[in-house]
């Protein structure tokens, strides 16, 4: 519901995206951390790839080193451009780290398949994964912020932005909004079936072959507290029918 803003209230709702200074290059950069030394024909250095995974995707693995130990927490995300945005609590001690300047890893990982060998040793997963690596910025810019703030929510129920009433300044002050760039991303895919060959003295009488995997919303559950009869979320129900369509 976009509205009228006055001055230092939150940014309105049509507040557009900042571009980039320069466009990225359609190719990924290989660097130390990011080659692919395992089964390195897996490795994908097309920009394009690396933003589909990232897509289509709701949750991300983010690691850091705290007091010396690594840590891994899974969080909602949301790219815009070749960058994409976190958020969290002010008071959480992790995103206060993130935002000190400590380098994080970012990884996102589709399992598409269960690939079923005539053995264990060459039983797989397919799947698409991506491992971003870098330092978040905090952003700062009230604007910026809220424009963030939009893109995380669209992309984890998108239409819900435009259902629901506006962020209040509380709740912004309350939020940690951190931006990380993909100028440093490993993507890696497995898309094929078990490993077998004509010769390898296998026994054919056991099956062989993979078991794909996709994400299924169920049907809507409503909140104790709606009034009956009051409709579904549109949002909420096409992205069931999305997912039940793939």
């Amino acid at each position: 519901m976009p509205h009228s803003t006055p001055p230092h209230s939150t940014p309105p709702r049509s507040t557009p995206p900042q571009p980039d200074a320069a466009q990225p290059a359609a190719t990924l950069p290989v660097t130390a951390r990011t080659r692919i030394t395992r089964a390195p024909e897996r490795q994908r250095t097309d920009r394009a790839e690396l933003y589909r995974i990232l897509d289509e995707a709701l949750v991300a693995h983010v690691a850091i080193v705290r007091d010396g130990l690594p840590l891994v927490l899974p969080m909602g995300f949301g790219r815009d451009g070749d960058a994409i945005y976190l958020h969290g609590s002010t008071g959480s001690g992790i995103f206060r780290l993130m935002a000190s300047g400590a380098p994080i890893s970012v990884t996102v990982t589709h399992l598409d398949g269960l690939v079923y060998a005539r053995s264990l040793f060459d039983s797989s997963m397919n799947y698409r994964s991506a491992v971003v690596f870098g330092v978040p910025r905090v952003v700062a810019d009230a604007a910026e912020k809220w424009e963030a703030l939009r893109v995380v929510c669209e992309h984890l129920m998108p239409g819900r932005f435009a259902e629901v009433r506006d962020m209040t300044k509380r709740e912004l002050a309350a939020t940690l909004v951190l931006r990380l760039s993909l100028d440093e991303a490993s993507v890696k895919v497995r898309a094929h079936g078990a490993s077998e060959e004509a010769d390898d003295g296998e026994d054919r009488a056991v099956w062989a072959g993979v078991l794909p995997l996709r994400l299924t919303a169920l049907a809507p559950e409503t909140s104790a507290l709606t009034p009956p009869g009051t409709p579904t979320s549109a949002a909420a129900l096409a992205y069931a029918a999305r997912t039940a369509a793939r």
